[in-house]
């Protein structure tokens, strides 16, 4: 199995992601089964659409997922704005100017409420359902919980670590950089300064991120197969071909190169471990039963 086709892979992180329209108790694969059983398609049919007009957005919901649940839980709390009492977590170093994807989730709350009458109810896992919706969210907060692209092994193995996520799990969730993009100003420091990337690789991405301005300039993440869920973001990083400082890392004479050389050889090893963790990432902190809310509007408390 080569790649994840796009609608099962993607169905997953937006029903994770989905906590806005969920009804609370304890979390289930079958939680809408009865309230809202079109669920699992209308999810699957907006986002196939996101995806076609832009094939960027699969790596962009990917993202809003890890960064929701790094920080207060999977409570959908970095989908609210900003309001004069709350500053929430959208402009965060880790967010500002680069999270996307939240119209995606307004079309799939307004497509499901239309269907199923506003009784709300991939890889290949079953997804428990039912998460409630947090009433805050907090920049601060975003700002110490999400890692950073210069971020060390033992910075990341930490971070990972306060959320129940071991060392295994940080090294398979990275493998989320087999597609999408990065900023330029998020890997200038990697291709200029960093000693452990191959030459050839840092001219080559020097040519569209200067050492100087042009921040917003992208550059895929894995450059093998940027747009297909497969094991090249792994054979890029035994190449010395990381992205990012933070890519590299994984692999740098340090304990998770044993298991860098295992994915990047063994797809089905590197996506049994990404289920797992995936599966432990989206428990963190979740809101159930008459905690938290139903949000009437993912953007704002009720």
């Amino acid at each position: 199995m080569a790649m994840i086709g796009k609608s099962s892979f993607l169905l997953f992180f937006l029903l994770s992601a989905l906590a806005c329209t969920a009804r609370g108790q304890a979390l289930s694969p079958s939680f809408y089964s009865r309230t809202c059983p079109s669920l699992q398609f209308i999810v699957s049919s907006v986002m196939t659409t996101a995806v076609q007009r832009d094939p960027r957005m699969g790596a962009s919901i990917l993202r809003l997922f890890f960064h929701d649940c790094f920080v207060n839980g999977c409570d959908g709390s970095v989908l609210l704005d900003d309001t004069p009492w709350m500053t929430g977590e959208k402009n965060a170093g880790g967010n500002r100017n680069s999270l996307r994807g939240f119209e995606v989730i307004d079309a799939i709350k307004a497509s499901v409420e239309a269907a199923c009458n506003a009784t709300l109810g991939g890889p290949t896992w079953q997804v428990d359902l039912g998460r409630r919706d947090g009433r805050t969210a907090s920049r601060a907060a975003a700002d110490s919980n999400l890692p950073a692209s210069s971020s060390s092994l033992a910075g990341l193995i930490g971070l990972f670590g306060i959320k129940g996520l071991s060392p295994r799990d940080l090294t398979a969730l990275s493998g989320a950089h087999t597609i999408g993009r990065a900023r330029c100003v998020n890997f200038r420091g990697h291709i200029y300064a960093d000693r452990n990337i191959d030459p050839s690789f840092a001219s080559f991405r020097q040519l569209t991120c200067p050492a100087f301005g042009r921040d917003d300039n992208l550059a895929p993440l894995d450059t093998r197969s940027q747009d297909l869920f497969d094991n090249g973001y792994y054979r890029n990083l035994v190449e010395r071909r990381g992205l990012m400082h933070s890519d590299q890392e994984l692999y740098n004479g340090g304990s998770q190169d044993s298991l860098v050389q295992l994915y990047s050889v063994s797809t089905f090893d590197f996506f049994r471990d990404f289920v797992a963790a995936m599966g432990k990432m989206g428990n963190i902190g979740v809101l159930t039963g008459r905690r938290g809310e139903i949000r009437l509007n993912c953007r704002r408390v009720n």
